[in-house]
């Protein structure tokens, strides 16, 4: 059995919650190094998960180890093309949480780079590898759903605006708001069960209404990121649009951190033929029909035995060792890329962006 060593590259919320669970009981792995412009938070996350790792402050000192096979880029979103494009100049596999970049410029080149050097550049989807996620594919690809030709997708909160004031809620540094840290989520999945029809247009619209909001949340994942006291809040807290496909499929979309709504909610309704489906907060699956001339409904369900992020790392070893092909190809991350600048191009004019 081959040992790959990895180098994290930003040791904030996502690594210690989502990524180090898997390099803890992968054997197939082994940390080699972290990362993090925060000296104290490197040797924090040294010492609570990777002791054996070396702490860095530079992530060019992980790209310079000639035993680093890969890294996974856990940082800002602006540093996600710089850092991949790095690494791929330096001979290294990437994974790369999401969003995939912040422009679909830096997204093409992101893929340009890595197919010059050869290597795989993989980033986060974890909701595609949920139970009812494969079930959905499955059920999809069976053709029981026959031609899906709508739907509709979002992640609602009613009060949750990660790292305020910090990166999160600073355009430069994260890109955008809900629509570019949860709309990557949502819109890939509902994508990814329709079969990856290819967006030809897009139109939206955004709003910022809870910049003064004082803070008071119900959602867990507001404590992600590091807030800041009087600091930058140019991006929105609310974004809606439609996306037209080649295939004449719509899907309607719909992210907040914060709006006046029961609570927070994941979804992913669409409509076929045959029957829909909808997808909920990850854990249940309803599916529409008709029988002998009866309306039913068939309702799955079941917490995920293993988080999606393992299973999305787990996947990415499984391409690199060749057990497998890969289940997201960058392509279609600059597809999404370019959706969602659409959708803030197109809030901005007030017009359809065709694509």
């Amino acid at each position: 059995m081959k040992t790959y060593k990895a180098g994290i590259i930003g040791c904030g919320g996502i690594a210690r919650w989502a990524h180090s669970h898997f390099y803890k009981n992968d054997k197939r792995v082994k940390v080699a190094a972290v990362c993090d412009i925060i000296p104290e938070r490197a040797d924090q996350y040294k010492a609570d998960f990777f002791p054996d790792a070396e702490a860095v402050t530079d992530y060019m000192d992980v790209l310079n180890r000639e035993d680093i096979d890969f890294v996974d880029i856990c940082t800002p979103n602006y540093l996600h093309s710089e850092v991949a494009i790095a690494a791929f100049a330096h001979g290294k596999h990437v994974f790369c949480e999401k969003p995939d970049a912040i422009s679909p410029e830096k997204a093409i080149a992101m893929n340009e780079a890595a197919q010059k050097a050869g290597k795989l550049l993989m980033v986060m989807r974890n909701n595609r590898f949920a139970d009812i996620s494969k079930y959905a594919k499955d059920y999809v690809m069976s053709g029981r759903m026959g031609e899906i030709y709508s739907g509709r997708c979002g992640w609602q909160r009613r009060r949750g605006i990660p790292g305020k004031g910090g990166w999160f809620t600073t355009k430069a540094q994260s890109g955008g708001g809900p629509l570019i840290d949860l709309g990557v989520h949502m819109i890939d999945l509902a994508i990814w069960l329709m079969g990856n029809p290819r967006p030809v247009a897009v139109s939206g619209a955004v709003f910022r209404k809870f910049a003064d909001n004082d803070g008071s949340s119900d959602s867990v994942n507001s404590k992600f990121g590091d807030s800041k006291s009087g600091g930058t809040f140019d991006v929105e807290d609310l974004a809606m649009g439609m996306l037209r496909f080649d295939n004449g499929a719509v899907l309607q979309i719909e992210f907040s951190w914060a709006s006046n709504v029961q609570g927070e909610s994941r979804f992913v309704e669409l409509r076929g033929t045959k029957s829909g489906i909808e997808w909920r907060d990850g854990n249940k699956l309803n599916i529409y029909s008709e029988d002998c001339g009866v309306l039913t409904q068939t309702t799955l369900g079941g917490n995920l035995t293993e988080d999606g992020h393992v299973r999305n790392l787990r996947h990415f070893i499984d391409v690199i060792d060749g057990k497998t092909q890969p289940c997201f190809v960058p392509s279609q991350g600059i597809d999404m890329i370019k959706i969602l600048s659409a959708v803030y191009k197109s809030a901005e004019t007030g017009h359809e962006i065709v694509l």
